[in-house]
């Protein structure tokens, strides 16, 4: 099938329309404006109805009328002007004048991602609104920004996971011409794109897939009932469906990749999986279009075949979230231990997230009361996106607290430290690096009374596990969405430029230390000094050589003996140091080394050493 789901436009005010619905006999698509008629659509055997229409121009409102009865928007809208609830549109994507022709992408092992939120990354909350801040992304360091779904949900305020019209870009952001100026000024300034796709369930309002197809089965269910149907009768079509989704905003977007949501809740059993087809399609897609793009999946299985190659059983996916590394860091900075924190919390959990990207790779889970995970043995650093914050581990607590809430700021460098010195893909939430304030609370703008009063109710009951004090926001209330927006002016000031000017240092040393820079787990040595509460790192990229230290002790001062390698290592980062607010260090700037050094260590410290290497003098 060479023809796309949804509108084309043509040109020449001549549209054709494609649609998958099997349980429709005959569908017919009313167009509403600029002028009415009715087109029926041609049925094939396999369910697809098709159809050209004339006197259609982009702008124009229809909808499927489904066996002369209900009517519904089109399941594969690319525009959806009065919202889930309204009217189709027909839109002509390739009269966007793109200037990224030059545009090839960042590659993997480089990428420094910055995760942002397009309702509350500005006041207005808008795709063009995001653009005079691209400037400011630049000068942090970060060359990705990956923006949470985008799919058009009810209302104008949601995370995003409730949207139901994949193809449609929000209209409350700016629609799909909104995304295009977006992505095209990222490019330009040399920034990559990630969307984040949901392609494990569909929003509960405004949801009328099923009417059309078998697009959920009833032999796997999930938090939003019914799973998508992945593996049954006339899945190949609900495959197509997603696949050819991901590839529209590859192609007519320039979307750099994608994230998506929750891998661990599609269920596909069959032979050949539909990550697999997915990933292999974008991979293809990409190759052809002499662009980089990156699948990166969310997956809390700890399944190493998420990310291995096809060629030994793998979806082929290039990363993947590492919620290990965040849990592991989050308790030992914060002392969490409520829920599935209570699985971490112990130095050598940091210590085997360094090591092995998981460190659930086999062993008995407490939280899961089961074994849980594999070893990803044959994975590369780079398929590891870590960070101390997200939008989930923020905003999945009751009353949204970032991490500024939780810990000193010392506790702030150093979770900082952690992520930016480890040998994976760095990830910041939208504020994180200047100490944002304002919280990242659960919202929602539905509209049917009903589902508004079940979301309340079952946010509450989400948290009993964890006994957080204070009372969960109402998700409906328009409060919790405005507390949520950035005081992006607070990077300016105080404590929190120091902190936004010490990120900026970590990135730069990031990238010109070639220690830190090349992602080989293999070039890491990772000791835990258990009763110091001290970590000691040191990473290798061909003769440059770096060592860092770090010190997870709340308000203890240590004395550690750390194992550096022979030779003069001098210090090229101290999170004690006065520019960075601290409070001064005992450690000296340059250390000699025969075997063993010892470094005393302030509470929730941070040390970065490089081994200096002599040149060569000819006699």
């Amino acid at each position: 099938m060479n023809d796309t789901l949804g509108a084309a436009y043509l040109g020449n005010e001549y549209c054709r329309f494609v649609v998958w619905a099997p349980r429709a006999e005959q569908i017919n698509v009313r167009v509403i404006a600029p002028q009415e008629q009715l087109l029926p659509l041609i049925r094939d055997e396999r369910g697809y109805h098709r159809g050209t229409a004339a006197g259609v121009t982009p702008g124009s409102l229809y909808l499927y009328q489904l066996d002369g009865q209900k009517e519904y928007p089109d399941p594969a809208s690319r525009c959806q002007p009065e919202g889930v609830h309204g009217p189709s549109s027909v839109i002509d994507n390739s009269g966007f004048n793109w200037t990224d022709h030059c545009w090839r992408g960042i590659a993997g092992q480089d990428l420094i991602i910055y995760e942002l939120h397009v309702g509350t990354f500005t006041p207005q909350g808008t795709f063009d609104a995001i653009i005079p801040r691209l400037e400011y992304l630049q000068k942090l360091g970060v060359n990705a920004i990956e923006i949470m779904p985008i799919a058009q949900f009810p209302g104008e305020r949601n995370w995003g996971y409730d949207g139901v019209y994949p193809y449609a870009a929000q209209q409350s952001y700016g629609g799909p011409q909104g995304f295009q100026r977006l992505v095209n000024a990222c490019h330009n300034s040399g920034l990559s794109v990630i969307l984040d796709v949901v392609y494990n369930h569909l929003g509960p309002e405004g949801n009328c897939l099923a009417d059309f197809g078998p697009y959920f089965t009833e032999h796997y269910t999930g938090p939003w009932g019914n799973a998508l149907n992945f593996d049954g009768p006339d899945s190949d079509a609900v495959r197509r469906f997603f696949i050819e989704n991901a590839l529209y905003w590859l192609t007519e977007f320039h979307v750099d990749g994608f994230r998506l949501d929750a891998v661990h809740a599609i269920k596909d059993f069959s032979a050949q999986p539909f990550l697999a087809a997915l990933t292999n399609a974008v991979h293809q897609k990409a190759d052809r279009l002499g662009r980089r793009a990156h699948v990166i999946a969310e997956s809390d299985l700890n399944d190493a075949r998420v990310i291995q190659p096809p060629v030994i059983g793998g979806y082929g996916m290039d990363a993947q979230w590492s919620d290990d590394f965040h849990h592991s860091l989050h308790t030992l900075i914060t002392g969490e231990q409520r829920g599935y924190y209570r699985d971490f919390g112990e130095l050598c959990h940091l210590a085997r997230a360094f090591t092995e990207g998981y460190v659930y790779t086999g062993q008995y889970s407490p939280f899961r009361r089961r074994r849980h995970g594999n070893a990803p043995r044959l994975n590369t650093g780079r398929q590891f996106v870590v960070y101390a914050q997200n939008h989930d581990q923020v905003g999945n607590r009751a009353c949204g607290e970032r991490l500024t809430t939780l810990t000193s700021f010392a506790g702030l460098k150093l979770a900082a430290c952690a992520v930016f010195l480890s040998p994976y893909v760095p990830m910041l939430f939208m504020g994180e690096e200047y100490g944002e304030t304002a919280p990242f609370q659960y919202f929602t703008s539905h509209t049917d009374p009903e589902l508004a009063e079940a979301v309340r109710q079952g946010r509450q009951k989400e948290f009993s596990s964890f006994a957080w004090e204070g009372e969960v926001p109402d998700p409906q209330d328009e409060a919790t969405f405005i507390r949520s927006r950035l005081n992006l002016d607070l990077h300016d000031r105080g404590r929190h430029k120091a902190l936004y000017l010490l990120h900026r240092e970590l990135i730069r040393l990031r990238r010109e230390l070639p220690a830190l820079a090349g992602l080989n787990r293999e070039n890491t040595e990772v000791i835990p000094l258990i009763p110091e509460k001290v970590l000691y790192i040191r990473r290798w990229h061909e003769s440059d050589q770096a060592a860092m230290v770090f010190s997870f002790n709340e308000s203890r001062v240590v004395t550690a003996s750390i194992p550096l390698p022979a030779g003069q290592w001098c210090k090229l980062f101290d999170t004690e140091q006065e520019q960075w607010l601290g409070g001064g260090s005992a450690v000296p700037a340059t250390l000699e080394s025969a075997a063993k050094n010892t470094v005393t260590l302030q509470p929730r410290h941070c040390v970065l050493f490089q081994l200096q290497v002599e040149e060569y003098k000819p006699t």
